[in-house]
């Protein structure tokens, strides 16, 4: 599908690094979806009345079924896709209760460093990825 390139404000879009011992929770957008058959760091749009680290654990409620705490910040991303323009605001996580589900995945997994690597991201997640690789290693 052919898209023009969304004009005006950017989107701002939350997103978790979700940390379990030296692995870190994976997700794979399913069928019909933006990115569809691509992973990526789950989240979502920050609301009118929301500050981003608020909107990141609802979205995880909503998304994962689970709660979360917020460790740290990462630098923000911004990335254009032909669709719209988003500015990622991507924190480091752990879980404070539950274990995550797919609710809007078609699956999540845990990964460590290198098999994270191996996969094909988001491309809005990539450069998340790299900033995480270099922080942690």
């Amino acid at each position: 599908m052919n898209h023009p390139v969304a004009c005006g404000k950017p989107v701002v879009v939350v997103c978790a690094i979700i940390e379990r011992g030296d692995t870190f929770l994976a997700a794979l957008r399913g069928r019909g979806r933006s990115n569809a058959g691509l992973w990526e760091f789950p989240g979502g749009k920050v609301q009118a009345e929301e500050t981003p680290p608020m909107a990141l654990l609802r979205e995880l409620r909503e998304e994962l079924g689970m709660e979360a705490a917020v460790v740290r910040a990462l630098p923000e991303v911004r990335h254009a896709y032909p669709w719209m323009v988003i500015e990622l605001v991507p924190f480091i996580c752990t879980i404070r209760k539950g274990e995550p589900q797919p609710h809007e995945h078609a699956t999540v997994r845990w990964v460590s460093m290198s098999e994270a690597r191996t996969l094909h991201w988001s491309p809005a997640d990539i450069p998340v990825l790299k900033s995480y690789c270099a922080l942690v290693q």
